[in-house]
């Protein structure tokens, strides 16, 4: 039986009917048009579909839309200020962590919870926090380097990977 649902995503408000036990998900995607979150696994196992709910990443195939109701969510696009860029989204360009972008938008936002909880993380804790993310083109060395150089832990002036 679907109900109504509140929603505030990107710092709007949102409204839909939908069966509270749908995942946060498809209603991010097929809803609200907000594809940049990815579908992967479905399972939870490859994090590429992370969000932030309330600041925490959270993988949105396993979140049922009802435990995101009245809760803040962030999505990839509204990730950035108008037409500036997050920090980290800026330090995952100039390390060139991505080639197919796929698994991109939930590194950032595992990575954005990461910095928020340890602001200088080390090179251990930096791994730690990622794993769980799946890149299935490996660009491990150069995801880890953005999150360092978004840290600022990583000379802004050191040689890319």
């Amino acid at each position: 039986m679907d109900v109504t649902i509140q929603l505030k995503v990107n710092s709007e408000s949102k409204t839909v009917q939908t069966d509270p036990d749908r995942r946060l998900l498809d209603v991010l995607r097929e809803d609200l048009g907000l594809t940049g979150t990815k579908f992967g696994c479905g399972e939870g196992q490859c994090r590429a579909c992370t969000v932030l709910l309330n600041g925490r990443a959270v993988t949105s195939c396993l979140t049922p839309v009802k435990e995101a109701a009245d809760k803040e969510i962030v999505t990839i696009e509204g990730l950035a200020g108008g037409d500036q860029l997050h920090h980290v989204q800026e330090a995952f360009i100039a390390e060139g962590a991505m080639q197919c972008g796929y698994c991109t938008p939930g590194m950032i936002l595992t990575a954005v919870a990461l910095l928020e909880k340890t602001s200088a993380p080390n090179r251990e804790q930096i791994i730690e926090g990622m794993n769980g993310n799946l890149c299935r083109c490996c660009g491990y060395t150069r995801i880890i380097a953005a999150v360092e150089r978004a840290a600022g832990v990583k000379s802004q002036t050191s040689r890319r990977l």
